[in-house]
């Protein structure tokens, strides 16, 4: 299929696209032959990190005040390689391989913010996050991590929004923000229903995304550019 543009990572489309490559991944990774993933660099292992080391975030957790700018080219390098392995290409790494050094980052610094990373860094961390699907302890892990920094004001309620929904659909449970959408025979329906869809509309104003009226028309577009 023809590949959609690699939009911006500021712009409503990106957080669409991720969305849209996440959903495909699944189904891809589901159907694929177990030897088909891409092997992990030399540099790094594939097998997830051990529970222990995934702890949760302490509620007197010093969020940092200075921008980290080798962290933020490392997080962004890692999307570019995870849009590839997303788009159906392969980056030579595994989707756990990043799993796993977000992980590390995450247990050494914490959700990856705003202000250490830049908001294209915070959301290349949550990108990487959002396709750890075949690691849903961490996805725990780093929804709990994403979440205090997004009530402290350190991280992007959009990208709570979309990682709490994508929990949610791996657990089949009711989403509450409408994010995780896929492409049916008659159009975009959510992958689990919404929670209290009448009120949906108010939640994601609050985290600063478009209505779901205008997303789905949107998605809707991206089902035909991904449509074999």
């Amino acid at each position: 299929m023809t590949r959609p543009p690699h939009p911006s990572l500021r712009s409503p489309r990106f957080r669409v696209v991720i969305a849209m490559a996440a959903m495909a991944t699944v189904v891809m990774t589901a159907c694929s032959p177990s030897d088909s993933s891409p092997e992990p660099d030399s540099s790094s292992t594939s097998a997830p990190l051990t529970p222990p080391a995934l702890a949760p975030p302490d509620d007197d957790h010093e969020w940092p005040t200075e921008f980290n700018a080798e962290l933020h080219d490392e997080l962004v390098a890692m999307l570019e390689r995870d849009q590839i392995d997303s788009m159906g290409g392969s980056s030579g790494e595994s989707f756990q391989t990043r799993t796993n050094r977000l992980s590390e980052i995450i247990a050494e610094f914490g959700w990856p913010t705003i202000v250490l990373v830049g908001k294209d860094g915070e959301d290349a961390a949550w990108a990487i996050a959002q396709h750890s699907d075949l690691d849903p302890h961490f996805q725990d892990f780093a929804l709990a991590w994403l979440r205090a920094a997004a009530e402290a004001g350190e991280a992007s309620l959009g990208n709570l929004a979309y990682l709490e929904d994508r929990v949610l659909v791996a657990r089949g449970e009711p989403q509450l923000w409408g994010t995780q959408i896929r492409c049916g025979e008659d159009g975009p329906v959510p992958a689990t229903p919404i929670a209290e869809e009448a009120t949906v509309d108010e939640r994601r104003t609050r985290a600063g995304l478009d209505p779901l009226a205008v997303y789905l028309d949107e998605v809707a577009g991206l089902c035909e550019e991904f449509a074999p």
